[in-house]
């Protein structure tokens, strides 16, 4: 439970501050938290994972709020849960496994250092309708406040591990401030946070096909990013933990969230990696602190504003510096010498796309691109062609390594069809073919034996590489060797 009120005090400035970013109603943001955070805390396939108003998702409907308005907002959002659920009833969760460690690194590192520059914000003001950072005697009072927050936060576990030290920090600098009446920004600098309970809203949109051709993309990216976010927090929290979570259910819950935001005036969201590591930094484990989080910022939004409003922007700028130095993966400096160079460098591309552009799906979809182009060539280059003539006069080709769109030209040059005999065997045992290319890799060999008046066969193909080139069979001409079958006779007592 003390965990679940620490995840609120650091949810709510942030949820506010996305919502005024993207152009809506800061009350829009809040009402996100409270509906994404209770419906994917009861719901979710992962106990422990906190969910939100996050930045990824809103930074992708900046541009439709400008051009048509909340509503379409709402129904894009709605839209984007409806994808997400269908990624979870087809059980397309489990693709989120092909993400590589290195990608890991780079998303982690990156989101670290966004959290920590997110934080700069908080030491700006506007005067004269400008926007400037905070000088003398306010920037020293801010900076004062934060380091006594990160001390707190650092010394008070050698105390007690009971009490989560993030609240422990909150409450120490908010009662020093209101004790020694210290003129600091506080949660009521950046909006209201008071309120009703979210309103019911169906989207004022026309249900028609160029509604949908406006709002489509912006719902597709949305839940893309929400997704991978949340997928990768979720894997996070699996390392951990200890155990794993289930992603399908994740999924769903996403969407279902998603959905309620788009008829409950919410700005939709995923999950948010800095409170899913406050909370875990608490000593949560179970559902319950999500639970805890998500009404007590419905409470809070309901009656206990006045009190929130006067909590110092300086507390929480701490709480979420130490969350972006937990967030880092320091051990990737310690390991980057016994790493692959290319690994390296996909870690470090993705670490900087996650930074310049925020965009943490696209960072994560070029990692897994390069990582799987670096492994289909290290895999091209690994197809080997043992060779031999048996005492019949047949020539036999044992193929290791897998033949595919890689490996092709790899493997076609590895024959000899001129000085050849007149029967060729290629021994599949030890590879398998994986595609469309090596099927037409095939197709042209056994085209370039018969045009030299020689047969070519293939033997110990596997199941589905038997079925790849049956399906294939009006397309290509190749001659499969069939295993001989062995009877065993069954005596029946």
């Amino acid at each position: 439970m003390l965990a679940g009120l620490t995840v609120a005090m650091t949810m709510m400035p942030e949820s506010l501050s996305f919502a005024i970013l993207g152009g809506f109603p800061p009350l829009v943001g809040l009402y996100a938290a409270f509906i994404m955070g209770l419906v994917t805390a009861i719901f979710g396939g992962r106990p422990g994972l906190i969910s939100g108003g996050a930045g990824a998702t809103v930074v992708v409907l900046i541009a439709l709020m400008q051009s048509h308005g909340i509503d379409y907002v709402f129904a894009a959002v709605t839209l984007a849960g409806i994808l997400q659920i269908l990624v979870g009833l087809f059980k397309l969760g489990k693709f989120i496994r092909l993400v590589p460690q290195p990608v890991m690194y780079g998303f982690v590192n990156g989101l670290a250092v966004i959290i920590f520059t997110s934080q700069f914000e908080q030491f700006k003001t506007i005067i004269n309708g400008q926007t400037a950072w905070l000088t003398g005697e306010p920037l020293w009072t801010m900076l004062g406040l934060v380091a006594l927050t990160v001390a707190i936060i650092l010394l008070f576990p050698k105390i007690t591990k009971a009490i989560p030290a993030s609240l422990v920090a909150i409450i120490v600098v908010f009662i020093v401030v209101l004790g020694f009446n210290i003129d600091t920004k506080t949660v009521a600098d950046i909006a209201s946070v008071s309120g009703g309970f979210p309103p019911f809203h169906i989207p004022h949109v026309p249900f028609t096909l160029d509604t949908l051709q406006i709002i489509f993309p912006y719902a597709l990216i949305m839940a893309g990013v929400g997704l991978t976010e949340s997928l990768l927090t979720l894997n996070l929290v699996d390392e951990i933990v200890g155990n794993r979570g289930n992603s399908n259910r994740e999924s769903i819950a996403q969407g279902s969230a998603n959905m309620l935001n788009g008829f409950f005036f919410g700005m939709g969201g995923c999950a948010m990696i800095a409170q899913t590591l406050v909370n875990l930094s608490a000593g949560a484990r179970a559902r319950l602190s999500g639970i805890v989080a998500a009404l007590t910022i419905l409470l809070i939004v309901l009656y206990g504003a006045p009190v929130i409003e006067l909590v110092p922007m300086a507390a929480l700028v701490g709480v979420m510096v130490m969350v972006s130095v937990g967030t880092f993966e320091w051990i990737s400096f310690r390991i980057i010498n016994k790493m692959p160079k290319h690994d390296i460098f996909v870690g470090i591309l993705v670490a900087l796309i996650t930074i310049w552009l925020h965009n943490l799906a696209l960072a994560v979809l070029i990692g897994v691109i390069i990582s799987a182009l670096v492994f289909a060539w290290e895999s091209a280059k690994r197809i080997r062609a043992r060779k031999h003539i048996d005492e019949k006069g047949i020539k036999h080709y044992e193929i290791y390594g897998p033949l595919f769109f890689g490996s092709v030209t790899a493997f076609s040059e590895k024959f000899d069809v001129q000085n050849d005999p007149q029967e060729v065997i290629i021994d599949f045992k030890e590879s398998r073919v994986a595609d469309m290319s090596g099927i037409d890799a095939l197709h042209k060999l056994t085209d370039r034996y018969r045009k030299a008046g020689k047969t070519l066969h293939l033997r110990h193909l596997s199941l589905d590489c038997r079925m790849l080139l049956i399906n294939a069979q009006d397309v290509i001409d190749v001659n499969i060797l069939e295993d001989p079958g062995y009877t065993v006779a069954a005596v029946k007592l």
